[in-house]
Parts: structure tokens; C-alpha cells; sequence
């Protein structure tokens, strides 16, 4: 298999998460211009959830997702996080598990990158583990943000 650039990456993330969304009935809506902080919004009908959409790599049961942006600029390149104040969730993309991932501002805020757990640890620890079936698209709405779905 061709390995895809970051940018197809990208892309392909954004499209498997919108499509999700899609699948159970949620509506979409893109940014008319690129730049901004998130990638689509969800609306859930009770709100508009901006997302930011990242692709996941799977390595020894852990899937991560990168969190931080990096451009070049004439003073070299700027490296930044993101803010609960400029996207409401990060949703992230596995084409190893096939699943996407819908995790709340609060736990991407400040962080370079994400870890979501799919095996068990080797020392069977369970507790503070981030577990990726806690995220995934439709279980995360439910408990992050009540949504009802039908």
C-alpha cells in the first residue's frame, strides 16, 4: 500500500468522521474557507459541536492522534495546541480499527498528542486508562454531550 502524505491523511479522517456522523443522522457543515481552528461542525441538534479532525495510528494496542499544528513561517516554524475555545472536541480516525473517536476539548486542551488504549495493558492496569470504545463517534455523543440519537 502507497503511504499517504499528512495532508491525504487528513483529509481522509475528515471524510471518514463526517461520514459517520452522517450514518446516524447528524447533520455536517464545512467551513467555506480553510485556516481555522476546525476542520467541521456537528450539529446535534441541541448544539454545534466544532471538531477538529486528526487521522490515529495504531502501535502495540495504543491508537495516537496527533494534537498540535505546525506551519512554517518566515521565523521558522510555530507549533501550537488547541484551546477549548476553538474546537469543542478533537475527532480522530483509525483505519487499523476501522472506528472514529469523538474526545472532548477539555482532555485534548495543551496536549501535543492522544493516546487511546484498544488492548489491555501488559501489566493489566486498568485505572486512568484512556479506553478507545469510551470514544468511539456515537457512544462519546452520548455521555459527553447527551446526545439522543435514534
Amino acid at each position: 500500500m502507497v503511504e499517504l502524505t499528512p495532508s491525504q491523511k487528513g483529509a481522509a479522517a475528515e471524510a471518514a468522521i463526517a461520514a459517520a456522523a452522517i450514518g446516524i443522522k447528524l447533520v455536517v457543515l464545512r467551513p467555506l474557507c480553510d485556516g481555522g481552528r476546525y476542520d467541521l461542525v456537528i450539529d446535534t441538534g441541541a448544539r454545534l459541536l466544532r471538531v477538529q479532525c486528526k487521522w490515529a495510528s495504531l502501535r502495540a494496542g495504543v491508537l495516537t492522534a496527533r494534537c498540535r499544528t505546525s506551519r512554517h513561517t518566515p521565523r521558522g516554524y510555530v507549533r501550537a495546541t488547541y484551546r477549548k475555545t476553538e474546537i469543542d472536541a478533537l475527532g480522530a480516525y483509525s483505519p487499523d480499527t476501522g472506528a472514529t473517536y469523538l474526545i472532548p476539548a477539555v482532555e485534548v486542551e495543551g496536549r501535543a498528542a492522544l493516546s487511546l488504549r484498544v488492548a489491555p495493558t501488559r501489566n493489566c492496569q486498568a485505572l486512568n486508562v484512556r479506553w478507545a470504545r469510551d470514544y468511539e463517534l456515537e457512544r462519546s455523543l452520548r455521555r459527553n454531550w447527551n446526545v439522543t440519537l435514534d
